[in-house]
């Protein structure tokens, strides 16, 4: 049996080599049906692995230069239900349309599935923050997942 530790780091490096493969079948596999993402250009976070997985589509076609650069594991309080819960912290650097981005993912597991059950993301400078917003928002749009002016 693998201790949550174990659990951990398997998902979290499962996690960074989907993403930087930018691999969206090895990523759906990674995330519990109800996944929260919680972004940070949006009051209530994205939930379900359905719109989950539209929302890393658009992720993945807006970053450019996507590479992570650090990360640090251990516990952190759950948003959903104030639970401790494994936790993995993954900095990274990417471009939107020309600006640089600094940001962190922060990864939530599922404790009896190993999952991800809670994606937050943080970003800075704000500059970045909005010119992300506006072209992850675009995506979201032009593929459906959100109406357009909502």
């Amino acid at each position: 049996m693998r201790t949550s530790e174990e659990t951990l780091v398997t998902t979290a490096d499962r996690f960074r080599a989907a993403v930087e493969s930018a691999d969206l079948s090895a990523l759906e596999h990674l995330f519990t049906e109800d996944i929260r993402f919680y972004s940070p250009v949006k009051f209530s976070p994205f939930e379900g692995r359905p719109l989950v997985m539209g929302l890393f589509g658009v992720l993945l076609r807006t970053f450019e230069d996507f590479r992570y650069v650090g990360g640090f594991r251990g516990e952190a309080e759950t948003t959903a239900d104030g639970t401790q819960a494994a936790a993995d912290v993954l900095l990274f650097r990417a471009t939107v349309n020309g600006r640089q981005i600094h940001g962190i993912d922060l990864l939530h597991l599922d404790d009896a599935t190993g999952r991800i059950k809670e994606f937050t993301v943080m970003i800075r400078p704000r500059s970045a923050v909005e010119t992300l917003s506006e072209a992850v928002y675009a995506g979201l749009v032009a593929d459906g997942l959100v109406p357009a002016g909502g």
